[in-house]
């Protein structure tokens, strides 16, 4: 009873605590806010100028260009290709099944076709020989996701890309930090999007996303596009949107960023110690190819018995999430693709359990989750 009462008296371990994470910041961000507010700009400012900039430069890219959102991001770059030629309304993207629906919904916007395929069993993303068995005569582009933060295998991506004269496209929306051979997501495709909702590893205090780009072409269209199709004011090239990353959420993030690596390589610590320390047999651990290539946005496990797993943690003080309880092919959202058998992909959300990561967790929090995942009975 000792035993319990105690265990009852911690605090619980939350999945993600986001003001944790700013509470660390709180001088620099009231700064940065104060610098915005006395300025008097607020929308397309020096400190957007800046933080593309700063952002462009951490990623390896000549162009970063701040937008709304991360879907936004996604969409204007399809749209920006649509404008430039290099894709046509009824083209196939091709992307993964086990995804965030933002990477269907971007496609489908710009009246294009989303074509999901099988991820890797290990690593859960893009399997590059799915993808070569889904190109088609109508596949023009390659949308690679780096779920969980983990880099997709984008040298076999690049080079299926390259031979069949393919776009490829990156959705980095949770890989800020995530390398290969030095090499950063973002880096890697035609162009990638990037989002700073704030549970991402770089978040705003709101929403926000970019587009990081080597291609002028397409850099400047999405400029254009972002600001109602207008690079001159008043001046319209294009039927645009507005979708600006406005000044206070660029200042902030000037400031999120100098921190980011310090946060990427504590989420890597977190990661080694559950990898380390969790040993159960019917709790399946994440494989990575190698140390760098995850950024671990997400600590994500498989168990069969997921729903029972859950509920151990939780009675044990543990929060946890499910990423995502229902893949994008089978959701009202696309009654056309209900028709699509992808079994993996359908195991994978039946499966899947995000365990608490946070660059602010603790040794002794993170210890409480590997006892907790220790301690699991499968129910009969």
């Amino acid at each position: 009873m000792a035993g319990a009462a105690s265990e009852a008296a911690l605090a619980d371990v939350p999945f993600l605590d986001v003001g944790a994470i700013n509470a660390r910041h709180a001088d620099e961000l009231k700064a940065a806010v104060a610098r915005v507010i006395d300025s008097g700009w607020y929308v397309m400012g020096a400190e957007l100028a800046a933080f593309e900039h700063e952002f462009a430069a951490w990623c390896g890219v000549p162009r970063a260009l701040g937008v709304g959102n991360g879907l936004d991001a996604l969409a204007l770059i399809l749209r920006g290709y649509l404008q430039l030629g290099a894709l046509r309304e009824g083209d196939e993207v091709i992307v993964p099944g086990n995804t965030f629906i933002a990477s269907f919904l971007a496609v489908s916007a710009n009246r294009l076709l989303p074509v999901p395929v099988e991820p890797d069993p290990s690593s859960f993303n893009l399997d590059p020989a799915c993808v070569e068995a889904a190109i088609g005569p109508r596949t023009r582009a390659i949308m690679a996701v780096h779920l969980y933060g983990q880099l997709a295998d984008m040298p076999a991506l690049a080079a299926l890309a390259a031979r069949h004269r393919l776009l490829l496209i990156e959705d980095a929306a949770q890989a800020h930090g995530a390398a290969c051979d030095g090499r950063r997501a973002g880096a890697f495709g035609d162009a990638a999007a990037f989002s700073f909702f704030p549970a991402k590893n770089l978040g705003a205090l709101g929403d926000g996303g970019a587009v990081v780009t080597a291609d002028a072409r397409l850099a400047r269209q999405v400029a254009a596009l972002r600001n109602y199709g207008s690079e001159v004011k008043y001046r319209h090239l294009c039927q645009g949107v507005n979708s600006r990353l406005d000044e206070i959420q660029a200042a902030m993030l000037r400031v999120k960023l100098r921190h980011l690596d310090e946060d990427v390589a504590r989420r890597r610590a977190v990661a080694r110690r559950y990898r380390d320390g969790i040993s159960h047999a019917q709790i399946r651990l994440p494989q990575v190819a190698h140390e760098e290539g995850h950024a671990w946005h997400l600590f994500v496990v498989r168990c069969a018995r997921r729903d029972a797993l859950q509920r151990h943690l939780l009675a044990h003080g543990i929060h946890s999430q499910v990423h995502y309880p229902v893949p994008p092919h089978r959701q009202p959202a696309y009654p056309e693709l209900h028709h699509l058998r992808l079994p993996l992909t359908e195991r994978l959300h039946d499966e899947v359990l995000s365990l608490p990561m946070d660059p602010t967790l603790g040794d002794d929090a993170v210890q409480r989750v590997i006892d907790a995942c220790q301690t699991f009975r499968c129910p009969p």
